[in-house]
């Protein structure tokens, strides 16, 4: 079992880190979180699950460890696959997120793409009183998001939105609005407000 891979991080996507350790380079899918918490750095850590499937090693990695344990949470309850234990903690920080099963708050869940109301009264259902247990209290660190130009922004959220399983022609659309509504938005922040809207 892989507990963490530190080394240089070559390349970043919001959905992707390639963090060459000792020439091998890993390709690590990770959470908006991750990506906000890791972005501007030259060596990083990432806590690591790995999911073992027929065709396929995937590595998930995090920043920290709760980000980690709350993943291993989503992914316990029954429905929930890695992608979507991803796309939930793209959407919500560790924070939002143990409040929001803490306060039953089912309406936000419902709010990430893939997860319907019976998904999201089970996550809370499954949830509520593990997270309790652990007193999963996180605090949110967000590194400061470097300035970048319109246009990379725009790039680099499409591309982020289509590796996470979104179409590119409505993906483009939604960037393209919030962009015109806030243009100075983070790469994360337009993700964050995507999610909502795909």
């Amino acid at each position: 079992m892989i507990e963490y891979i530190r080394g240089e991080l070559v390349e970043v996507t919001p959905a992707l880190a390639v963090i060459d350790c000792n020439g091998v380079g890993y390709g690590i899918n990770i959470s908006l979180n991750t990506y906000s918490a890791i972005q501007g750095k030259q060596s990083i850590k990432l806590y690591i699950h790995e999911a073992i499937r027929e065709d396929a090693h995937v590595l998930f990695g995090f920043s920290t460890k709760q980000e980690r344990e709350l993943f291993l949470l989503l992914i316990s309850v029954s429905g929930i696959g890695g992608n979507t234990a991803r796309m939930i903690l793209s959407a919500l920080s560790p924070t939002e997120l143990c409040n929001v099963i803490s306060s039953g708050n089912e309406k936000l869940l419902k709010g990430v793409k893939g997860i319907g109301l019976k998904t999201a009264q089970r996550i809370i259902v499954d949830l509520k009183d593990k997270i309790a247990a652990t007193g999963m209290e996180t605090v949110a660190g967000s590194a400061a998001s470097l300035p970048v130009s319109h246009s990379e922004v725009h790039e680099e959220a499409v591309a982020a939105l289509t590796m996470l399983g979104f179409a590119q022609a409505p993906s483009q659309k939604v960037v393209t609005t919030i962009l015109k509504e806030e243009p100075g938005l983070t790469v994360e922040k337009v993700i964050k407000l995507a999610l909502k809207r795909l």
